[in-house]
């Protein structure tokens, strides 16, 4: 029985994440991680990975980017694997992800949904076939409590897309400042944020006379949750190294 940590379980993602390990017979909860009260937690929990009394196979965290330091030292001193699913980090800690995965294996995605890997390749197709006669638009919603913006995902999938376009296109944000006509090597970023939106992201191309849309709509946390604890089963036993969504999907 594969035993995971829930780092940041305290929060709507950390509870999420308990409730989908609750219904699966192939792994359980050892503990949690949070700096918060954790009243009624059927598990115990700790304030820092090093408090923990017992290592876990696995870790999945959902907490906040102040947190990542510490969880890669206890990864690295005891080559615990961990499923990084948090958002907001900086170019630095990026780099630190980058550095430590070298010696532990990590999995890192901006988004833990397979609907979203399945837009991800979409969009890619569209930008090798539509090249550049089509205007590129990415327009994520989010509830009005989500701190970044814009969200990791499309931040994902405008570097996707770019990889795939010649020359390459560019992100262009905030476009009240831009006080000059659309240049076609731009990807325009809208960020919009309201009430308790889950997540939805659309890549929009826009061309002569036509407009194709690839949207993606979340309806519940779950699915995220869902796809984290199926990210930390794959880690287990894996080499150092760095993993994601697309590994996952080809191993499956």
């Amino acid at each position: 029985m594969l035993k995971i940590a829930i780092s940041g379980i305290c929060g709507k993602m950390g509870r999420n994440v308990l409730a989908s390990i609750s219904e699966r017979t192939d792994c359980e909860v050892l503990c949690g991680l949070d700096i918060g009260e954790a009243p009624g937690c059927p598990v115990p929990v700790y304030k820092t990975p090093a408090d923990m009394p017992e290592k876990p196979d696995v870790i999945i965290d959902y907490s906040h980017p102040n947190a990542l330091s510490a969880l890669l030292d206890y990864a690295k001193a005891t080559g615990t694997p961990v499923v990084l699913a948090t958002t907001g980090y900086s170019e630095e800690q990026l780099a630190e992800i980058r550095k430590a995965s070298e010696q532990v294996a990590l999995f890192s995605s901006f988004n833990m949904s397979i609907g979203i890997q399945l837009l991800l390749a979409l969009s890619k197709k569209a930008a090798q076939v539509l090249g550049n006669q089509f205007d590129i638009e990415i327009i994520e919603k989010h509830h009005n409590q989500k701190i970044d913006a814009p969200s990791g995902t499309a931040l994902m999938i405008a570097n996707a897309i770019i990889g795939e376009t010649d020359p390459p296109k560019h992100p262009v944000y905030d476009r009240h400042s831009v006080r000059k006509k659309r240049e076609i090597t731009e990807i325009g970023m809208h960020s919009i944020r309201g009430g308790t939106i889950v997540g939805e992201h659309e890549v929009l191309f826009a061309g002569p006379d036509e407009t194709i849309s690839i949207t993606h709509t979340a309806s519940s946390k779950r699915v995220f949750a869902e796809g984290s604890v199926n990210a930390a089963v794959f880690l287990a036993g894996k080499p150092a190294g760095m993993y994601d969504m697309t590994d996952l999907l080809n191993e499956t």
